[in-house]
């Protein structure tokens, strides 16, 4: 019976990295950068996601990497309460990335402030400082909860790319329905 459970595991985590890894080929040219900001956490989610680097999740093969540079990140991954303390460098952190900027808070406490929230020291979740893409629940939350977690996001860029691409402003949108008439048609 342990059989059937591990192979069910492991298929959902080789589908799910097929689908990652299909998306950040297409989306990403191979490469997806994820710097990782802990806001004050007790360290629960940053152990599920080093394991994320581990032969057996092996990351890296789907084209995933950590940076220490915002300026080179795609994705902001953030984990723990919002600390006051926190605010500015999460601000300046998220500002200094290229857009489209994507956020993810991971755990229990970064999606709400966990059991933290009531404290005077946080503001609860990140969502009140920062726009969060994907909320990643648990406490922690497991690798492949991460990697799908991952998924989302990354189906959250090819959303904001089109939205920016379709938003525009029109001055006399009546005007597009009617044909221009060249010169020789006026005269």
């Amino acid at each position: 019976m342990n059989t059937k459970i591990n192979t069910k595991v492991d298929s959902a985590i080789e589908t799910t990295a097929a689908q990652l890894k299909q998306q950040i080929e297409r989306l990403f040219r191979g490469s997806l950068h994820i710097r990782h900001v802990d806001a004050g956490s007790c360290n629960g989610c940053e152990s599920e996601i080093k394991m994320l680097t581990n032969p057996y999740y092996d990351m890296h093969r789907l084209g995933i990497f950590f940076t220490p540079a915002p300026r080179h990140a795609d994705l902001l991954l953030v984990t723990g309460a919002m600390t006051r303390a926190m605010v500015d460098p999460l601000r300046q952190t998220y500002e200094a990335m290229p857009e489209p900027r994507l956020v993810v808070a991971v755990g229990a406490c970064a999606c709400s402030g966990g059991i933290f929230a009531n404290s005077p020291f946080t503001l609860g979740g990140i969502e009140h400082v920062l726009p969060v893409d994907v909320f990643i629940p648990g406490c922690p939350p497991s690798p492949l909860t991460l990697l799908h977690g991952l998924l989302l996001a990354v189906g959250r860029v090819e959303q904001k790319m089109y939205e920016s691409t379709v938003t525009l402003t029109v001055q006399h949108p009546d005007r597009l329905l009617i044909p221009h008439k060249s010169k020789k048609e006026a005269l």
